[in-house]
């Protein structure tokens, strides 16, 4: 999949149930390798994650980019580890 990094930020992410998950707000990039490792949410669906938590989806879990992100999948609820 063969994407531009720019036009990541700010796309909405959907779960591959069609569940909102958030907005793209960064990229994590693999250096080493070239590539995108992964992108992150900083203001999640508290709806599926606990307390609206910022997280980060590796790349490998997305099924598409376009207008949209699809994932492959995405767990029911994540639930946030406490520090």
């Amino acid at each position: 999949m063969l994407v531009e990094i720019t036009k990541l930020f700010g796309i909405k992410v959907y779960s591959h149930k069609g569940s909102f998950v958030g907005d793209i707000s960064d990229v994590i990039i693999d250096f080493d390798r070239g590539s995108i490792y992964g992108i992150y949410v900083e203001e999640s669906n508290p709806d599926l994650v606990e307390n609206g938590a910022a997280i980060s989806i590796p790349f490998r879990m997305v099924k598409s980019v376009d207008e949209i992100m699809l994932l492959k999948s995405f767990p029911e609820k994540v639930k946030v580890k406490s520090t």
